[in-house]
C-alpha cells in the first residue's frame, strides 16, 4: 500500500529571468519586469512530496523529521536570502525559472532521498504561481 507525506518549507530569494543570448529588447519583451537589471525577489513556498509503502515497524513512509532536515540542509541553507543568479552554482549557467528551479530541487533531493521512493516537487513562485515537476496526472498537492 503506497502512501503520500508532504513535507512544506520555504525560503526567500532574489533573481533575474535572462537570456544573455538575446537583445535587451527581447528579454525584456519577454520576460517583463522579471528582467529587472537589478533583480526581484520571490517569497518561495516549497512542497516536497514522497510516495512509498507504509514501514511495518514505524507505520511511517519516510521519518518526517529526516525529510525536514534534508531539505532544510540541501535545499533551504543553499537558496534562502541569495540572489539565485550570482550566488548559487546551480543557477550560472541555467535561467532561475521557476519550472528550472523546481527541476533543481528535485534533482538535488533525489539524490538524497532512498530510490524506493517516489519524489514530486510544488515550487509556489507566487501564491497564483507554481509549478510541478515531474509532473504525474495523478499528482493532488
Amino acid at each position: 500500500m503506497k502512501v503520500a507525506v508532504y513535507r512544506k518549507e520555504h525560503f526567500n530569494a532574489a533573481h533575474r529571468l535572462h537570456n544573455p543570448k538575446w537583445s535587451a529588447e527581447k528579454n525584456k519583451q519577454v520576460f517583463g519586469r522579471c528582467n529587472n537589471p537589478n533583480y526581484h525577489g520571490h517569497n518561495y513556498e516549497l512542497i516536497v512530496r514522497v510516495i512509498g509503502e507504509i514501514d511495518s515497524e514505524t507505520g511511517y513512509v519516510i521519518d518526517m523529521k529526516e525529510l525536514s532536515a534534508i531539505i532544510k540542509e540541501s535545499i533551504t541553507e543553499r537558496f534562502d536570502h541569495k540572489n539565485l543568479n550570482l550566488d548559487t552554482d546551480e543557477f550560472r549557467e541555467i535561467n532561475p525559472t521557476a519550472e528550472n528551479i523546481a527541476v533543481v530541487i528535485w534533482n538535488i533531493l533525489r539524490g538524497q532521498i532512498a530510490p524506493e521512493y517516489d519524489l514530486q516537487i510544488r515550487l509556489y513562485e507566487t501564491p497564483r504561481n507554481f509549478v510541478d515537476y515531474p509532473v504525474s496526472p495523478t499528482m493532488n498537492i
